[in-house]
C-alpha cells in the first residue's frame, strides 16, 4: 500500500530539517526523502559555521531580511534545541583608503536591513579583541556568533521526529506526477508515497526537483569552495571571526578565517565554478592560494599546522560570467503547481536563514489553506550529554550511570564508546563512519580517525548488522573495505 502524506519535503540539509520542524507545530503528517545516506550530508556540512550578521546583503531582500530575522532569533532556537554556538562578534579588515570607503558603505548597508552595533575600528580596538589579526582598521560586527551545523541540522532533525514528522534516506527522487484526485505521486529510488504538497529542499538538486514538477528555468550553477582545518594548538590565537574587504563579483566573499567552537581554526572558502555539483575534490593550487590570501589577514598559516582539507559547493543562481548573488528564491506557482514551494539557490546566509525561510514555506502555504496547530507539538530538545567538557565529579557520575563512558574511543577529542553508541543508536541515527562524525565528533581530532576509526566501525557495523563489504564512509559509493577482510 503507498503511504499518503499532508507534506514531502525533497532535502534533509539544514533548510528541508527546519522546514521540517516548522511544519510539525500543525496537524499535518510530514515525511523527508533525502539522497544521500544521511541528513546533512551535502552543503549543510561543509560551510563557514558562521550565524551571520546580515549586513553583507542588499537592503530589501528575502537574503538580508531573513539573515537579520535569524540572527536576532537565535537566541531562542538555540535554547530549545540545545544547540552551542558563541556571539564572538567579527571583524572585517581593511588595509588602504579603498578599503575604508567599502567599509563605510558596508557598515550603512548594514544599518539599512537594522543591524545594530556595528563600528568602524582602528588598531587599539583590534588589538583588544584578536592582536594577531593584521589590518590598519576593520569594521566590528559584535553579532556575528559561531556555531556547529552539524548540531543545528541534527537538532532540528531530532525535533521534528519527536514530533512526527518521518524521515527516510537513501530516497532520491525521481519522478513526480499530478493526478486528477490533487495529490503528487512520488517516486524515489526506495518506492513510491504520494503527498498533497511538495516542499523542494533539494539545495543542489533543486533545480531538477523543480522540472520534476513542470517548472524547467531554474538554473543551478555549482560553486566550489575549499577549506583547511587547523590543530588545536592555535585555538587562543584566533577568538573572531576575521574577513577580508569582500569582492561580491567573485560569487564568494574572500578567504575567511574562522574559529570554531571546538578549538579549531577554518581557513576558506575559495571560489570556482564547476561542471560536476557532486565533485568536492581539493586541490594543491587552492591550498597555496588559502595559505597566500590567508596569511594577510592572519601570519600563522603553516602547512604543519594543516590537518584536514574538505569542500563545500554552493547552489548558486547566477553564472560565472555575471558573478555576484541571486537572492533567495521561495516561491509558489498557483499556475503550474499550487500545492508545491520551491527553495532554489539557498546559499549563504542559508545557515543564518534557515528558521526564518522554514516560516515563510508556512506562510506561503497558508495562502492555500488552512493550517490547524498542533496542541501536542514539543519546542525542545536536548542533546546527549558529552564527557570531555564536564568536571572529574560529573564525569564520574556519567561512568556510574552508564560505564560505557568510562572507555575513550576517540582520544583526540576525547570521545567516549558511550557517545559513540548514541550517535549510532540514537534518534535518527547514524548509518555511515561520517555520520557518526558528525554527530559526537569522533575522528575531528588531529589524527583524523587514524586511532580510532576502526574501533567505530566495529561498533558501527555491530549495532546496525551492515556487512563490511557494504559499510560506506559518507557518500553513496564510498566502501571502505574491499577484497577480503579478517577479523570482522
Amino acid at each position: 500500500m503507498i503511504q499518503t502524506y499532508d507534506v514531502l519535503i525533497v532535502g534533509a540539509g539544514v533548510i528541508g530539517c527546519s522546514v521540517a520542524r516548522e511544519l510539525s507545530r500543525y496537524r499535518l503528517s510530514v515525511c523527508v526523502a533525502e539522497k544521500g545516506p544521511d541528513i546533512c550530508m551535502e552543503t549543510s556540512s561543509r560551510n563557514s559555521a558562521v550565524l551571520h550578521a546580515g549586513y553583507n546583503n542588499r537592503p530589501g531582500s528575502k537574503m538580508a531580511r531573513f539573515c537579520v530575522e535569524g540572527n536576532r532569533s537565535f537566541d531562542e532556537i538555540a535554547a530549545e534545541l540545545d544547540i552551542p554556538y558563541k556571539r564572538t562578534g567579527k571583524f572585517v579588515v581593511g588595509f588602504t583608503g579603498e578599503d575604508m570607503e567599502a567599509l563605510r558603505k558596508l557598515k550603512e548597508q548594514g544599518e539599512k536591513n537594522g543591524i545594530r552595533g556595528m563600528e568602524i575600528v582602528g588598531r587599539d580596538f583590534m588589538d583588544k579583541k584578536a592582536p594577531l589579526i593584521k589590518g590598519n582598521f576593520a569594521m566590528w560586527s559584535p553579532t556575528t556568533a559561531i556555531l556547529s551545523p552539524f548540531q543545528f541540522t541534527f537538532g532540528m532533525a531530532e525535533n521534528a521526529a519527536e514530533n512526527g514528522v518521518r524521515f527516510f534516506c537513501d530516497s532520491e527522487v525521481t519522478a513526480i506526477s499530478l493526478n486528477e484526485d490533487g495529490l503528487y505521486t512520488v517516486s524515489t529510488k526506495r518506492g513510491q508515497c504520494r503527498s498533497r504538497w511538495i516542499i523542494n529542499c533539494a539545495g543542489l538538486g533543486a533545480d531538477r526537483i523543480a522540472a520534476l514538477l513542470g517548472m524547467d528555468d531554474y538554473t543551478i550553477y555549482p560553486c566550489r569552495g575549499e577549506y583547511y582545518l587547523l590543530d588545536k594548538k592555535l585555538k587562543d590565537t584566533l577568538p573572531l571571526p576575521a574577513y577580508p574587504v569582500p569582492n561580491y563579483k567573485t560569487g564568494g566573499l574572500g578567504i575567511h578565517l574562522t574559529p570554531t567552537l571546538d578549538g579549531n581554526i577554518m581557513v576558506g572558502p575559495s571560489t570556482e565554478y564547476i561542471a560536476d555539483r557532486g565533485n568536492y575534490a581539493t586541490t594543491r593550487e587552492i591550498m597555496d592560494l588559502l595559505i597566500r590570501d590567508g596569511s594577510r589577514i592572519y601570519p600563522h598559516l603553516k602547512q604543519e599546522y594543516f590537518i584536514r582539507n574538505f569542500a563545500g559547493i554552493r547552489p548558486k543562481l547566477v553564472p560565472k560570467e555575471e558573478g555576484g548573488y541571486h537572492d533567495f528564491v521561495i516561491e509558489r506557482r498557483k499556475d503550474t503547481a499550487p500545492h508545491a514551494v520551491n527553495l532554489v539557490g539557498i546559499e549563504s546566509p542559508g545557515l543564518t536563514s534557515a528558521v526564518p525561510i522554514a516560516k515563510e514555506v508556512v506562510r506561503l502555504m497558508r495562502e492555500a489553506e488552512d493550517l490547524r496547530e498542533n496542541p501536542g507539538f514539543r519546542p525542545v530538545r536536548r542533546r546527549f550529554p558529552t564527557f570531555r567538557d564536564k568536571s572529574p565529579e560529573e564525569q564520574a557520575e556519567l561512568i556510574r550511570q552508564n560505564p560505557d563512558y568510562g572507555e575513550v574511543v576517540c582520544r583526540c577529542e576525547t570521545i567516549t564508546k558511550a557517545e559513540v553508541l548514541h550517535a549510532i543508536g540514537g534518534p535518527l541515527g547514524a548509518r555511515t563512519v561520517t555520520g557518526v562524525k558528525y554527530r559526537c565528533r569522533a575522528m575531528m581530532g588531529r589524527c583524523q580517525g587514524g586511532y580510532c576509526q576502526t574501533r567505530i566501525t566495529e561498533l558501527l557495523m555491530r549495532e546496525k548488522g551492515i556487512p563490511p563489504e557494504e559499510l560506506t564512509y559518507g557518500r553513496r559509493g564510498s566502501y571502505i573495505f574491499t577484497g577480503e577482510v579478517r577479523g570482522c
